[in-house]
């Protein structure tokens, strides 16, 4: 099982322009890993692409070096399933030779016509997928249930289409990770490998990021299960912290109706609530940036070092 790294683990130093694509393929490097996960997700007010600086030939041809420099594989995160937009992005992963697009379809809010669009919009880019031999992965992002992504991958009907199966993400929309990842694992084309914890904020909860292997979730559990029940040969490090976001669907969506136990057990936040709130984590004031910069960067090489550790154990 190779083990690739998602470039959102270092998203503070790609906003504050400490870090870029060729530092972050270096540093991955560095970490022991075999792969990056390249999220082009625009960033409000911040130019380029997410963690690429542009889409002009030159630019990804300097990129492709960089990866085959390590002899990585390279995928790609971008959202939404407008036509138009996926076959661009279709373009740039040909050129950096990206293999697998994830996508989602939900873009921050519970969308049920976004979801009804979905598979009449991806059917229009197979031929694309199908040229370049490129899949696309649907994954459950924060809004998404398992079964609603199967409903896409199902309807579409295409070897090229299948799952982005996201290890935490289920809990935004009040569905058990083990249960979840039970449900993508044999659709499963890639993942973001992530932990989680429920913490307070005022009268609210919020799901929120922590490194690999110090959080709440069954990470073994969930290993072991992509290892024996999916045809995965990749899993990608996606750290989310310092991240925490409110929960996108009721109570009892996904079969969870409350938080306290398993995965949903509340624990102190990260950081004490009279210097900042779970939800400014991800962008924070001047003040705190400096600290949060080094517990992300050592959040990672805990996460790889867990992550490592887990394969290991379960890929002999």
């Amino acid at each position: 099982m190779k083990i690739g790294l998602e470039t959102e683990s270092y998203h503070l130093q790609f906003m504050t322009g400490r870090m870029d694509i060729f530092q972050f393929i270096k540093k991955t490097a560095e970490l022991g890993l075999d792969g990056v996960m390249i999220n082009i997700v625009k960033w409000p007010d911040l130019p380029g692409w997410g963690t690429l600086a542009s889409f002009e030939p030159e630019y990804l041809e300097k990129v492709k070096a960089e990866i085959q420099k390590y002899g990585f594989f390279a995928e790609i995160d971008t959202n939404g399933t407008d036509p138009a937009h996926l076959k661009q992005v279709i373009e740039v992963a040909h050129q950096i030779v990206a293999d697998v697009i994830r996508t989602y379809t939900c873009l921050g809010t519970y969308d049920p016509e976004r979801l009804k669009q979905a598979p009449d919009n991806i059917r229009r880019i197979i031929p694309l997928l199908q040229k370049y031999r490129i899949k696309l992965a649907v994954e459950n992002h924060e809004e998404e249930l398992t079964s609603e992504v199967i409903r896409i991958i199902e309807e579409v009907d295409s070897p090229w289409v299948s799952a982005h199966c996201d290890i935490g993400n289920s809990m935004m929309a009040w569905e058990d990770p083990v249960e979840a990842v039970k449900r993508l694992a044999p659709y499963a084309f890639t993942t973001h490998f992530k932990d989680h914890i429920i913490v307070h904020d005022g009268d609210d909860y919020r799901v929120c990021g922590v490194p690999v292997g110090t959080g709440n979730i069954d990470l073994e559990q969930i290993f072991q299960i992509l290892v024996e029940q999916s045809t995965l040969t990749r899993i990608n490090v996606e750290m989310c912290f310092p991240y925490a976001t409110s929960f996108k669907r009721d109570s009892g969506a996904g079969g969870v109706f409350a938080v306290g136990e398993g995965a949903f057990k509340v624990e102190s936040p990260p950081y004490d609530l009279s210097v900042i709130k779970p939800l400014d984590y991800y962008d924070p004031p001047q003040e705190l940036l400096e600290e949060m910069i080094e517990d992300q960067a050592k959040g990672v090489e805990q996460s790889v070092k867990y992550t490592l550790a887990l394969r290991d154990k379960f890929c002999r």
